[in-house]
């Protein structure tokens, strides 16, 4: 694996976000710095490889895989080794000797700032940043970390609320029954295949209905059994 010397890098720029201290007007501008000085990097380090130099045009996904490699030198994530004792633990309650590597999050942004800086950099030819080994390359960074920190970086899906469809729904039946001019009979026997509930409910509701308030009746059953 090619490497090149410490200072021809600025390893700060790979702290996952810009520290330019802009507000939050200015986020388009600072991720486009960020990205000029990523680009830069790279193409620097691309210069000073070895043993022969590179262009951007000729790097490759095996070029951006040692230059994520090369990165690492520069991490400030305590990745644990399966060995470590304090394997998974998200906050150990000692130090360790284990690497500092860099995040996950930080080279997953960083990789998709440079595929936007060489699409408009780069005229033609394949995204090497696009590669299927760097996304394979990334996916095992993600996995190895989540197990060796104990955190994980899978997205929640949220679930639908329930209480609101079912309002909805109930809602809906309210102003069917309202505006029908069904008979006791009919307006029961779609009741009770609407709503699938306890045959003993829809019995009550039938006894209720008695009273002479039969929409009334079928409203407030309506609410009950939802």
């Amino acid at each position: 694996m090619a490497l090149v010397s410490a200072e021809s890098t600025n390893p700060s720029s790979y702290n996952g976000n810009d520290s330019s201290g802009s507000n939050n007007n200015n986020k388009s501008n600072r991720y486009e710095s960020q990205k000029r000085r990523d680009w830069n990097t790279f193409c620097q380090y691309l210069r000073n490889h070895r043993p022969v130099p590179l262009s951007a045009s000729m790097c490759n996904g095996t070029h951006v895989l040692e230059f994520l490699h090369y990165l690492d030198q520069f991490g400030k994530t305590k990745v644990h080794n399966p060995t470590c004792p304090f394997f998974g633990m998200p906050n150990p309650p000692s130090p360790c000797p284990c690497p500092l590597r860099q995040a996950w999050g930080s080279l997953d942004a960083l990789i998709g700032r440079l595929r936007a800086a060489y699409d408009h950099e780069i005229n033609g030819g394949s995204n090497p940043f696009g590669d299927g080994a760097v996304r394979f390359y990334l996916r095992d960074v993600r996995d190895f970390q989540s197990k060796a920190r104990g955190v994980s970086y899978h997205k929640k899906r949220k679930r639908p609320n329930r209480n609101i469809t079912n309002t909805s729904q109930s809602s809906s039946w309210f102003l069917f029954v309202m505006n029908s001019n069904l008979n006791c009979c009919s307006m029961m026997r779609i009741f009770t295949l609407y709503c699938n509930k306890n045959v003993a409910n829809v019995i009550n509701i039938a006894v209720w209905c008695r009273c002479g308030h039969l929409k009334i009746c079928f409203f407030v059953a309506t609410l009950w059994l939802y």
